[in-house]
């Protein structure tokens, strides 16, 4: 029997700003606590401030490191700054891979900067399917800031642009990024583009490649957002500040223009429904072992029903 909670606690010292606090709440929502709803309930009203910032790319293109010289960046602004950093999971234990973040180590004792690593656990999309509450988690705790770094697994990143604010998208010369991102749906998604390593050869073609891209894109009309194309190289903290003035000007054409709230409806409709999908999912395993599923899959094998009436039938069952 697990121990009892003490949530209101909890989330005040959590609001304090005490590692440990965020970290256990962090923990709650990747195991599923039994509490997790009056956890969410108590975050509630101490969430929507802090500015979610999704750092994408394919593997290799400097991530960890380019987060590292943007913490630094946004420190310096006196900021707080939360990182949520998905790994890859370890198929022995589920955790994440490389999670001791050795490229922020520069932070790590740094009281006004939380990172935390989380397993994408065979999630699809770069992320974990805890990432939003987790989110919710670092923006109540007071984190001005929050990035986001994805996986790394390529084509199948984009479902970061579903939870930040802004999406930068990490690209490196000698890589083959401007095809992957052609590829990839990468120009959809990036709000600033920042080709990073720029000081290998080919820096320039990749940043020729991109602004051409993104011209023949739907971006160039009056009023839209067209995306900067910025280099970096991160491990000398070159370039950073042209970024972080990037994401400041992003914002404030999103709150000009209305779209940041827009992104936030839309992120917390997914949120919505990823939960209602997996409760849909626990009723529907409860469905299977009561043999529901094995009378309506067998008519349609017999042809005395069809997948859509089965469906119909299994729906009215769990509403």
């Amino acid at each position: 029997m697990s121990r009892q909670v003490d949530i209101p606690s909890l989330v005040e010292q959590a609001r304090a700003g005490r590692p440990r606090a965020v970290a256990r709440l962090i923990s709650m929502v990747e195991d599923a606590h039994p509490a997790l709803r009056e956890v969410m309930a108590a975050l509630a009203p101490h969430t929507g401030h802090a500015h979610v910032i999704g750092i994408t790319g394919s593997p290799g293109v400097g991530k960890s490191t380019s987060t590292n010289a943007l913490v630094t960046a946004l420190r310096q602004r006196d900021l707080r700054v939360g990182v949520l950093a998905v790994d890859p999971s370890s198929p022995f234990s589920g955790g994440a891979l490389l999670g001791d973040r050795i490229r922020m180590a520069d932070h790590v004792l740094d009281p006004q900067v939380y990172i935390r690593s989380m397993a994408s656990r065979g999630h699809l999309g770069g992320l974990s399917w805890t990432t939003p509450q987790a989110l919710r988690v670092l923006d109540a705790a007071g984190c001005d800031v929050i990035l986001v770094e994805t996986v790394g697994v390529g084509q199948s990143e984009v479902e970061v642009v579903g939870l930040a604010d802004t999406t930068i998208v990490l690209l490196a010369p000698g890589m083959g990024d401007g095809i992957q991102a052609a590829k990839a749906g990468i120009l959809e998604i990036g709000d600033v583009f920042v080709v990073n390593k720029a000081d290998r050869d080919g820096a320039d073609n990749t940043v020729r490649d991109i602004r051409h891209m993104i011209s023949l894109g739907d971006r160039t009309e009056a009023g839209l957002w067209r995306p900067p194309v910025i280099k970096t190289v991160a491990h000398k903290h070159e370039g950073v500040d042209e970024v972080v003035e990037a994401l400041d000007k992003h914002v404030a054409w999103m709150t000009d223009k209305g779209v940041l709230r827009q992104r936030r409806l839309k992120r917390a409709t997914d949120e919505i429904e990823s939960i209602v999908i997996k409760g849909l999912r626990e009723r529907m395993g409860d469905l299977r072992g009561d043999h529901g599923m094995e009378a309506l899959a067998a008519a349609v094998v017999d042809g005395l029903s069809d997948p859509y009436a089965a469906a119909d039938q299994v729906i009215g069952d769990l509403t």
